[in-house]
């Protein structure tokens, strides 16, 4: 089992920045994808940015140019710098991992989600 352990939002008047931390422990062989999610109320849960292994990243015109995602791989961590930030991007994000075992066997994890609040 892999834990994932979030931190950093909170609330911030528009136009601020956040930085988002998620940390990934327990029994870890590899870790493939890393990525934040988020989901306001009444939403369905959508992608705000995602980082292969390999460095590449990928985001939603939505947040594309405001939103960094990065990771450092020897502690497991993946982050989510968040700048020129707009009310409608109040939700709750989440942390996800694709998790290889050493058969290939993927499985993902999610976080347990924490909130972002931008007041206008």
């Amino acid at each position: 089992q892999v834990q994932l352990a979030e931190s950093g939002g909170g609330l911030v008047q528009a136009g601020g920045s956040l930085r988002l931390s998620c940390a990934a422990s327990g029994s870890i062989f590899s870790i493939n994808r890393m990525a934040w999610y988020r989901q306001a109320p009444g939403q369905q849960r959508e992608l705000v940015a995602g980082i292969t292994s390999g460095g590449n990243t990928n985001y939603p015109d939505s947040v594309k140019g405001r939103f960094t995602i990065s990771r450092d791989n020897a502690k497991n961590t993946v982050y989510l710098q968040m700048n020129s930030l707009k009310p409608e991007d109040t939700a709750v994000y989440y942390c996800n991992v694709l998790h290889s075992d050493h058969s290939g066997y993927l499985v993902s994890f999610w976080g347990q989600g924490t909130q972002v609040t931008v007041s206008s």
